[in-house]
């Protein structure tokens, strides 16, 4: 079976076209530029990547392809990235990128060139159950990524495998060295290639301008000023500037909302303050891995964010969205961001996060106070 590779230059990718060869695969691979380098997003490591992916096949002897799909990642993940953010919401560009681009401009290129299924270095298993394909969990809990893949469905899982859904990292680094790779000791990458190791907020006003105004407490007190809500997400606590204040406690400021349309940045103190807290969410459109939701109404696990640990929730599919309400109060939950739903170790699929009961989470009914978890410990010792 011809197989394609999506192979980043990473030492994950790389191991993912050893064990395909390893299988009996015809494997070649492809190397996707999605970012065109300019003096407005600063340095990104394309060049270097592109060389250490074109050694790595070298040294296994498998054909490589280069491909830019740099306009396709501009229209399908970038605009929408900055839609979102002169929103005054903060998106989950991966998630995007795997659905829009690996999972379907890279699939599409894929079969033009003959090839019957792709495969990439995520950590995530797909297995078959009674004609179903379902996305599970990885092996290793620590890299597992099916938070970013939740937007698939049958059609990509079915012409998809992830060779290193099965192992745990130290066992990639070694077979990497074992082999020779010329990436078994390079870095992981983080964060975002277009923004590079650059200051998050300096890549961002190179597209969305400043635009100063005022910080206050939920109670309408002028702390400071800030220099644009869209530089700025819930639960931050770094970067707002605040020094120490007569009268105020010694505990740290974080934004706990945002009024977009009067540009107000809500900041209170206190990571565990009532403010930051939410139960319920509603969501955009969901996606579901098996192409339909399991029920209208049902019990499972989500995440809200990606290293979350798993917390137990009631979901309702509606209209067009969900509403998802917690057994336990979540902190920071952020729109624009993925609530992703599990089954044990099968992910369901997810949503975009739309609002929540949070006091500025702009969901009805009006938030109904209750005690966050260090309050509910307080007064059980009472």
């Amino acid at each position: 079976m011809k197989m394609m590779l999506g192979i980043s230059g990473g030492v994950d990718s790389s191991v993912a076209a050893l064990l395909l060869q390893q299988a009996g695969h015809d494997v070649e691979g492809l190397f996707m530029q999605n970012w065109e380098e300019d003096e407005r997003s600063g340095p990104c490591t394309t060049d270097a990547d592109r060389k250490d992916a074109v050694a790595v096949c070298g040294r296994l002897g498998i054909p490589i392809h280069v491909r830019n799909f740099a306009a396709e990642y501009w229209d399908g993940v970038f605009q929408h990235f900055l839609a979102e953010y002169r929103a005054g919401r903060t998106p989950n560009p991966d998630v995007l990128c795997n659905r829009e681009i690996k999972f379907k401009t890279f699939l599409d290129e894929a079969r033009a060139l003959g090839a019957e299924k792709i495969a990439t270095g995520h950590y995530a298993q797909v297995d078959c159950q009674d004609g179903n394909f379902r996305l599970l969990r990885a092996v290793d809990a620590a890299k597992d990524q099916s938070y970013f893949l939740h937007a698939l469905g049958q059609r990509q899982l079915a012409a998809t495998l992830f060779p290193l859904g099965g192992i745990e990292k130290p066992r990639v680094r070694e077979l990497a060295r074992d082999a020779a790779l010329p990436t078994h000791a390079k870095k992981d990458s983080t964060g975002i290639c277009f923004i590079g190791e650059r200051d998050f907020r300096s890549f961002l006003a190179q597209y969305i301008p400043a635009r100063p105004g005022e910080m206050r407490t939920p109670d309408g007190t002028l702390i400071g000023e800030h220099q644009g809500v869209m530089y700025y997400t819930l639960g931050q606590r770094n970067g707002l500037g605040i020094g120490g204040r007569h009268g105020a406690s010694g505990e740290a400021w974080y934004v706990v909302g945002k009024d977009v349309a009067a540009n107000v940045l809500y900041i209170a103190q206190g990571g565990e303050n009532r403010w930051l807290y939410s139960r319920r969410l509603q969501t955009e459109a969901p996606t579901w891995i098996a192409d339909m939701a399991p029920a209208v109404e049902f019990r499972c696990t989500a995440r809200t964010r990606y290293r979350q640990s798993d917390q137990a929730c009631l979901v309702s599919v509606q209209d067009g969205s969900l509403d998802v309400r917690f057994d336990e109060p979540q902190r920071a939950v952020t729109p624009g961001q993925s609530v992703v739903l599990y089954a044990g170790e099968v992910c369901l699929g997810g949503a975009v996060i739309a609002a929540t009961d949070a006091p500025y989470g702009g969901l009805l009914p009006a938030f109904a106070p209750f005690p966050t978890p260090a309050a509910r410990e307080m007064s059980s010792r009472v």
